[in-house]
């Protein structure tokens, strides 16, 4: 059973996927319509024009860019602590273009509430956040050296999306 919680209270949660690199799952529809996961340990949680807003990246490379160019919503789904860490392997190696990931990974996808994009059942916890924003960083708005030696040695800048959560949900295993 899920239900819903305010998302200010799921900070502790969001960190620990951050914290330790495992990631979560960013799913979006791609313009086929079919639900695409993604594995991403990058995002933020603020306001922005007074709104809750989740923000992604996603590079240019990726599949998942071009579902997010064309989309209106995505999800943000946190496994637990320990689970589901074949399935992050594999969302995170693997491309969405010509393969059906949900499909390999037998990740079960429900409708979201509020937004289009589908959840991932199989997480503890989710985020449902309308898109409100993108912008294609260029690798000339990288001013700090040691971040595009880091992170944009080979180009490949990212995405930035900025999604309103309009909604987290918890499921409850009591």
């Amino acid at each position: 059973m899920r239900r819903e919680l305010d998302w200010r209270r799921t900070f502790d949660r969001l960190q620990l996927a951050m914290d330790d690199d495992r990631g979560m799952f960013l799913v979006v529809r791609g313009p086929s319509g079919r639900a695409n996961p993604m594995t991403v340990s990058w995002g933020q949680i603020g306001f922005v024009w007074s709104r809750p807003i989740f923000t992604v990246f996603v590079r240019e490379s990726r599949y998942t860019h071009e579902c997010l160019v064309t989309a209106d919503s995505f999800t943000v789904n946190v496994p637990e602590s320990g689970q589901l860490a074949e399935e992050l392997s594999v969302c995170g190696t693997t491309s969405g273009r010509d393969t059906d990931k949900l499909q390999i990974c037998t990740l079960a996808t429900h409708p979201g509430e509020r937004v289009t994009a589908p959840y991932l059942s199989d997480c503890s916890l989710h985020y449902e956040c309308r898109i409100v924003a993108r912008r294609q960083v260029e690798l000339a708005d990288i001013v700090a050296r040691d971040i595009m030696e880091e992170h944009y040695a080979n180009g490949d800048p990212h995405l930035i999306v900025l999604g309103e959560i309009v909604g987290a949900f918890v499921r409850d295993d009591r």
